[in-house]
């Protein structure tokens, strides 16, 4: 099915018509502003989920964790798939599988039926989050492509604000599958105007895709994933646990012989040799398992121990979005001028100073008032260093890997949210079964606050060295590369700042909570 041709669009070669060319970033902005609003907005309706399906921790741990953990492992094969097949085809079936992933958990009968509808809604995130960039940059030229980059940016970082606010209202006021069905209209919404108004655009046509890559890379992240949580719940030593991180070493080792072997790599290992470009992906996982993972569990001290509403549990941990929003916007183009290790280093540095700020204000009797302090300064770095993250990744490659060094540090950040979940629940579950039976006998809420102490405390330490690192290692991208830091990567992959879009890759890495 082909769609009109796009008035105004860059393809079209004619004048462009001010009425209708921002149909294009409408319907990728709400796809985009969607699947990354799904990342949070379970936090606040996680007591519910537990109650309505009788769900277990682990089971809680997945429902959030499966989500992130799909998008990052299919999100560099979808990058290529839609090279060879199409973006507009690839973003549209996308939202479609995202959609009815969406109506099946918020008709979930179970925690298990929820967990797998999750998994599928991952799979058509990777689909529309893989396409965003592409479409954008081939319906866009000059100055329209800087300005629907910025508005594209900051929806994004929107999201993060958005998602808790939103899961909490709905949930208190409609019902917790709510949050789920809500997504129903907005993906039709942006289908229509996707096949109406959203030219189709390919990649190179010649490539193969790195099927046996996608498979080893799945295989390792899933089974690591499962290791961490089971070796919480069951023992490090226990069959179950060493036989899955038996299988993610195996799976890992597979990954590194193809893509040393074939010819058109999902990941050109070639790039983690550069000293840079290596440090980035580190501190892209590090830093969204550092400043993210941790609010879930704040979410469940809100509501099961300070008694607060879905909505005033949203609201609580408002500050590190909106200050990371508010960093973003009214600083965006400074941090974009400055040495990638200053704003990504000194930005890890704040986000370890404000979890760490939490260690020391959560103590007996106090409220959620104790997080603004903490959350405000994570905020304030997160602000700095996301947005600076993916322009610099793509000034440390080659202009020609531009489009993979992209795939690769978004899923580097997906990577770190799944990872962060996982062993920061075992820590809390840790926590929480010491008050139990056999435990020392200590209330409820004090096992709560020790398990935020040990996860904040965690998450502190490693942002903390994840700053340090970056600082000691990094160095101007432009210069390692040849190519520009605050470069566009345009519809074929290639790099430059001469269009007036220098604030594109910036936004992409906009704050969005996994």
């Amino acid at each position: 099915m082909h769609s009109a041709p796009e008035r105004g669009s860059a393809a079209s070669g004619r004048a462009p018509d001010v009425r209708g060319k921002w149909w294009p970033l409408v319907a990728i902005t709400l796809g985009n502003f969607v699947l990354l609003v799904d990342v949070t907005i379970v936090n606040a309706a996680l007591p519910r989920i537990s109650d309505g399906l009788n769900a277990s921790f682990t089971s809680l741990q997945w429902v959030m964790d499966i989500y992130a953990l799909a998008l990052a492992a299919l999100l560099m094969v979808a990058g290529s798939a839609a090279d060879l097949f199409g973006r507009r085809k690839l973003y549209v079936a996308g939202l479609a599988l995202f959609a009815l992933a969406s109506l099946a958990c918020g008709l979930a009968p179970d925690a298990g039926t929820l967990i797998a509808a999750r998994a599928v809604q991952g799979v058509g995130a990777a689909a529309m989050f893989a396409t965003n960039t592409p479409l954008l940059m081939a319906a866009y030229r000059g100055r329209d492509r800087g300005a629907a980059f910025g508005i594209w940016g900051g929806t994004s970082g929107a999201a993060a604000a958005v998602g808790p606010v939103l899961g909490g209202l709905l949930t208190e006021y409609v019902d917790w599958r709510a949050i789920f069905l809500v997504n129903l209209p907005l993906a039709a919404i942006a289908v229509a105007i996707t096949l109406r108004h959203v030219q189709e655009s390919h990649g190179d046509r010649t490539a193969r895709i790195d099927w046996p890559g996608a498979a080893s890379f799945t295989v390792c992240a899933g089974a690591l994933t499962y290791g961490l949580m089971r070796g919480g719940e069951e023992g490090w030593t226990e069959s179950g646990t060493l036989g899955s991180l038996a299988v993610a070493v195996l799976a890992l080792l597979v990954f590194v012989v193809v893509e040393r072997r074939v010819r058109q790599p999902l990941l050109d290992l070639a790039l983690l040799r550069r000293p840079t470009f290596a440090v980035l992906m580190v501190a892209a996982l590090l830093l969204q398992a550092a400043a993210f993972p941790y609010l879930t569990f704040v979410g469940l001290w809100t509501q099961n121990i300070l008694g607060l509403s879905p909505v005033q549990a949203g609201l609580a941990v408002l500050p590190l979005a909106g200050t990371s929003l508010l960093v973003g916007a009214l600083g965006g183009r400074l941090l974009q001028r400055m040495a990638p290790q200053l704003p990504v280093g000194i930005g890890l540095l704040l986000v370890g100073s404000g979890t760490l700020l939490h260690v020391a204000l959560l103590g007996d009797g106090a409220g959620w008032a104790a997080l603004i302090p903490g959350l405000a300064v994570s905020g304030l770095g997160v602000g700095m260093a996301m947005p600076v993250l993916v322009s610099a990744a793509l000034g440390a490659a080659p202009p020609q890997r531009a489009g993979m060094a992209s795939g690769a540090v978004n899923t580097f950040r997906q990577l770190g949210f799944a990872f962060g979940i996982a062993v920061l629940g075992t820590v809390f579950a840790a926590a929480l079964h010491e008050a139990g039976p056999g435990g020392p006998g200590r209330t409820i809420g004090a096992a709560y606050l020790d398990g935020l102490h040990r996860i904040t405390l965690i998450s502190g330490l490693v942002a903390l060295a994840a700053g340090l690192l970056v600082l000691a290692v990094v160095r101007r991208s432009a210069a390692d590369a040849g190519g520009g830091a605050a470069g566009t990567p345009d519809a074929g992959g290639r790099t430059g700042a001469a269009d007036g879009a220098s604030a594109a890759p910036a936004r992409e890495g906009a704050p969005a909570g996994g």
